[in-house]
């Protein structure tokens, strides 16, 4: 699913590199007359217009000169951040620490009224207690070797933004794996308050707690975790980074896959009984 995911950002650099070939035809300039202007290489121009490259800022500003569209310059630098924006490494997204990774969600969460929250991986940020999530947080700080160690203020930030869960007239579906509950994060005493935690969330009314049970002979296989927001966006948690995914038609891919794993689910005493299973087993 994230091999097609990857469509939107690459439809938003398509369709930077399509309104740069405009110009260019526009001002009457072949590729090879722009790069001259420009002082690239002949390839050069060629890889920005096919998409191949994605241009800097100020490739655009030389573009713009070339074809005497300087007052396009500013709209188009836009385009290109949000192209960008739809893609992010992790080190990119962290290189200022964790607490401002965090924040930068904020704006998203509070504008959202319908969450949908699938996780494979863990439990969802929205639902983990303090100790849970300075557990996952330190091991991510440890795994990718972060300059900034801002870890205590990254779990206050998220903690903050849970107040999202109880405010508003939003609704809550979150979905975990079976394998979630047992994953060890923090240890056992860690683990033990966080299910006992899911248990409790499980009972609000306007949240639904699904669980999918391991099985030998599932149809829908564990996917990426990911989040939808409303109907407006979907973000997707990979080991290299964060996609953003804007297009209706992925959307609606996401939201289907959301409705088959939530298909497989159990809910209610039958979740509590797996969450309490995985709690024995803590020992």
């Amino acid at each position: 699913m994230a091999l097609s995911a990857s469509s939107s950002a690459q439809q938003a650099r398509q369709a930077l590199a399509d309104r740069l070939a405009e110009l260019c035809r526009d001002a009457d300039l072949t590729g090879r007359d722009l790069a001259e202007h420009c002082g690239w290489s002949r390839s050069k121009s060629s890889r920005i217009m096919n998409a191949r490259t994605p241009p800097s800022a100020e490739d655009i500003r030389a573009w713009c000169r070339a074809c005497g569209a300087e007052e396009q310059t500013a709209d188009l630098i836009a385009s290109l951040r949000t192209a960008e924006g739809l893609w992010v490494g992790w080190r990119r997204m962290e290189r200022d620490g964790l607490k401002r990774a965090q924040e930068a969600r904020l704006p998203l969460y509070e504008r959202t009224r319908r969450f949908r929250a699938y996780s494979s991986w863990l439990v969802p940020g929205l639902i983990q207690t303090q100790p849970y999530t300075t557990a996952a947080l330190h091991a991510i700080h440890k795994r990718r070797g972060l300059a900034v160690d801002d870890v205590a203020e990254a779990v206050a930030a998220r903690m903050e933004r849970q107040r999202v869960l109880r405010e508003g007239n939003r609704r809550f579906a979150f979905l975990v794996e079976e394998s979630v509950l047992r994953n060890g994060i923090g240890g056992a005493e860690v683990m033990a308050a966080q299910l006992a935690y899911l248990a409790s969330i499980a009972s609000l009314p306007h949240v639904s707690m699904g669980v999918v049970p391991m099985a030998a002979d599932r149809e829908r296989w564990p996917a990426e975790g990911f989040w939808l927001y409303d109907t407006a966006q979907v973000n997707v948690e990979l080991i290299s980074g964060y996609l953003t995914i804007t297009q209706p038609g992925e959307i609606a891919m996401y939201a289907e896959a959301f409705a088959e794993l939530a298909a497989l689910a159990v809910y209610g005493a039958s979740a509590r009984t797996l969450i309490t299973a995985a709690a024995d087993a803590l020992g």
